[in-house]
């Protein structure tokens, strides 16, 4: 295959700089380092697999992309929207034109980091609480974004499943019932997801709840607790459900200790949308649809929401050298090279976040 021809690498010193409130938001108008990254300028042989990448599933998440770009990146929309129909070579040389790589690294100069992956669960529910469904999920108490704003943290999950004042402030918001815990939990750690919600008459309605807060607690891997215990050697999900399985009616006891070494909960809001979108993504921190395979989870202080990248990792269940989009975070996600990958909608994409777990290195393509 002929190389790529290099573009022309702009020192750093040569970008204006951007102020510390602009650091790690769409439309920043530098690539100098931000609060936790570092970007060194290379060249587009440098990225690999860059001529094999087939673009017309990412050209539709740039598409999404364009929705909300900020300021600098949305200059690039209208020859985004132009190259709709174009071929992926066309596509290629104008990325090459008007996009400058930049190899992504910590403050220390490290390259290397971890990719991990999420994904939204499709679950059954029911409107009212009834027998089989018992497991709330709710809709924020009042005065959470003010303790948000005091960097105060709310009950913890334990106190909501437990303690009288958190489970009466939590009364009557709702938003649906599940049958099982450990439902609720992975919905908790994914964000958000889909539900197929029973009504009191039987009718039947698929909702997406999308994030809408949290009660600012640390986020506790149950993973991490169950190996610190010597109760599982494979913290994957699927080996996280397995031990569940094994152990939910010999011991539910330790499984509910399980389930609250977690004192992250997250509350939920029903997402409308028209049915032209019905079937697209859930909304991500950047607040547009999510593309399967094209969009990931940053930690915002290190690549600014909206910024396109080329993600290249191997592993035993992914091989990847492909563009992305950096379209939501996530409160595990920190640090320059971390991403999380948006695997999809339901049990496959499941089934595949939940054993992805392997080596990262990322490159920011950003406006010339």
């Amino acid at each position: 295959m002929p190389s790529v021809p290099a573009a022309p690498v702009r020192p750093l010193a040569e970008a204006p700089r951007a102020s510390g409130a602009l650091a790690g938001q769409p439309g920043t108008p530098s690539p100098q380092q931000s609060f936790r990254s570092r970007w060194t300028p290379v060249s587009w042989n440098d990225l690999p697999g860059w001529q094999d990448d087939s673009l017309h599933d990412a050209w539709n998440a740039w598409l999404q992309n364009c929705e909300r770009p900020g300021p600098l990146l949305g200059l690039l929309c209208p020859d985004v929207r132009q190259l709709v129909l174009a071929s992926d070579d066309d596509r290629r040389l104008w990325m090459m034109a008007h996009l400058q790589p930049f190899r992504v690294e910590a403050l220390d100069g490290t390259a290397d980091g971890l990719l991990t992956s999420y994904y939204e669960p499709m679950l059954e529910a029911s409107a009212q609480r009834r027998a089989g469904f018992e497991v709330p999920l709710y809709a924020p108490p009042d005065g959470l974004a003010e303790l948000r704003r005091t960097g105060r943290a709310w009950f913890t999950r334990q106190e909501i499943d437990t303690y009288g004042p958190a489970q009466e402030a939590l009364r009557g918001r709702e938003v649906a019932w599940l049958a099982d815990p450990i439902d609720a939990l992975v919905l908790h750690i994914q964000g958000s997801g889909r539900v197929r919600i029973t009504d009191a008459q039987g009718q039947v309605s698929l909702v997406r709840l999308a994030f809408a807060g949290s009660n600012e607690q640390p986020y506790q891997s149950v993973g991490r607790w169950l190996l610190d215990r010597g109760l599982i050697r494979d913290a994957s999900w699927p080996g996280i459900k397995a031990w569940i399985s094994s152990t939910q009616i010999s011991n539910p006891r330790l499984v509910q200790e399980m389930l609250w070494s977690n004192p992250r909960y997250v509350f939920f809001r029903p997402e409308q949308r028209a049915a032209v979108d019905a079937d697209l993504g859930p909304r991500g921190a950047q607040g547009v649809p999510l593309t399967a395979g094209r969009s990931i989870a940053v930690d915002k202080d290190s690549v600014p929401y909206a910024t396109p990248l080329w993600l290249a990792s191997s592993g035993p269940t992914l091989q990847l050298q492909r563009l992305v989009f950096a379209q939501d975070t996530g409160s595990a996600i920190v640090g320059a090279v971390r991403a999380d990958y948006f695997a999809g909608t339901g049990v496959q994409a499941g089934e595949l976040a939940g054993r992805v777990k392997q080596n990262l290195r990322l490159w920011v393509l950003w406006p010339r």
